[in-house]
């Protein structure tokens, strides 16, 4: 089967991309606009001003909801589509990083969806969503890649789940990327944002099966420029290029271009634990990925070492001739950035430390209470995935 590619997404990228808002909006005839957001700080600092002075420049009605917190939750989104549906909004505008853009996803699909369902059945998979009204995206955060993507993930506090929905129908209408609006970033969320797109990368590359040249290089190439424009931006927040070169390496991280080629597939297994991480004790998804990534590479590894010896490129690093003694060192090598960054190898230095029954319930709801395993690269049970958990700790 072949592999398939979808980029409707319209990219702006750079300084002023979100004056650019309604142009945009014209051209996709929005006809009344939800502003979605996370914070006020996008009100305080004058952001939203500018988005709905071009909406009343071009005569565009428009409503405002924020409120989305890391790792949105469904009960907003549920008000969302409720209001949306009562004032007739036909488009979104996502301002903001992944949480709200991720929120925003769902809201569109809610409110296209006329079953009279709930949204959360078709992060549950219990329905697969068949419409959405478009979503356009002001982008304040590089790190989901959320505005390029298919998926959207939201929590439930109900359970403490934290589910994932893919759809090409979610993909942005337009993305506006201006690197200055990232510039007020604290270092801690630049980190996590530097670890999230650099795991979405990672997933992508480890897969069943053959692998495709081109597309190997291109990640080694998009790991290592986030590797190193990391750095910059954390040595200076208003590094212009290195925020720029972190905002479109977002977008390409997760928009399936590095895994063309591939079988259009990856692992996601390191994904599904950490949302059930971040659905139980509400950690920082780039942080969460990382503190049980490496535990999990060393735990798959036999699976094919050479395949982890290649990322050895991504930092320089010069072969051996044991591709198991070269995969060592470059999950270390991981693992040296990952702390030089700020963020955790392990849940204890994540701040957690699950018990054995906490551990329990993390596998199970991982499986979705047995219903599937997880992974691609190495196929992963409840088992398998209770002992990387147990060995992060």
């Amino acid at each position: 089967m072949a592999d398939c590619l979808c980029t409707p997404t319209r990219v702006l990228l750079g300084r002023g991309a979100e004056d650019s808002l309604g142009e945009e909006l014209r051209k996709e005839g929005a006809g009344k606009v939800l502003i979605h957001y996370g914070s006020r700080r996008i009100v305080e600092n004058g952001l939203m001003k500018r988005a709905t002075d071009q909406l009343d420049a071009l005569g565009i009605p428009y409503i405002a909801l924020g409120g989305v917190q890391p790792n949105p939750r469904v009960a907003l989104i549920r008000e969302a589509i409720e209001l949306g549906r009562k004032e007739g909004v036909d488009f979104i505008v996502a301002i903001g990083g992944g949480s709200v853009i991720d929120s925003a996803k769902a809201i569109a699909y809610g409110i296209a969806d006329r079953s009279c369902g709930d949204v959360w059945d078709f992060y549950t998979k219990a329905r697969t969503p068949e419409a959405s009204i478009p979503v356009g995206v002001i982008l304040t955060l590089a790190a989901t890649g959320s505005e390029m993507s298919d998926s959207s993930v939201i929590s439930n506090d109900e359970g403490q789940l934290k589910r994932g929905c893919n759809s090409d129908l979610c993909r942005p209408r337009f993305a506006l990327l201006d690197p200055e609006l990232t510039y007020t970033v604290s270092p801690y969320q630049t980190s996590c944002g530097t670890a999230d797109m650099m795991m979405h990368t990672l997933e992508r590359f480890f897969h069943p099966g053959p692998s495709f040249s081109l597309t190997d290089d291109l990640a080694i190439s998009l790991l290592r420029n986030i590797a190193e424009n990391g750095l910059k931006a954390l040595e200076d927040g208003e590094d212009y290029e290195a925020r720029k070169n972190l905002m479109w390496a977002s977008s390409l991280a997760h928009n399936g271009l590095v895994q063309m080629g591939n079988g259009g597939r990856g692992d996601w297994a390191c994904h599904q634990m950490e949302h059930e991480l971040s659905g139980m004790f509400d950690v920082a998804h780039g942080a969460g990925l990382t503190a049980i990534w490496s535990t999990w590479a060393r735990y798959v590894c036999s699976a094919d070492p050479a395949r982890f010896a290649l990322l050895g490129e991504v930092f320089g690093l010069s072969r051996t001739g044991s591709d198991t003694e070269d995969a060592e060192s470059a999950i270390n090598a991981f693992e040296d950035y990952f702390r030089r960054i700020g963020m955790p190898v392990n849940l204890h230095e994540l701040g957690i430390t699950p018990s054995d029954e906490e551990i329990d319930l993390l596998a199970e709801k991982a499986v979705f209470f047995g219903k599937r395993k997880i992974g691609a690269f190495r196929i992963l049970g409840k088992e398998d995935i209770k002992e990387i958990y147990s060995a992060a700790r």
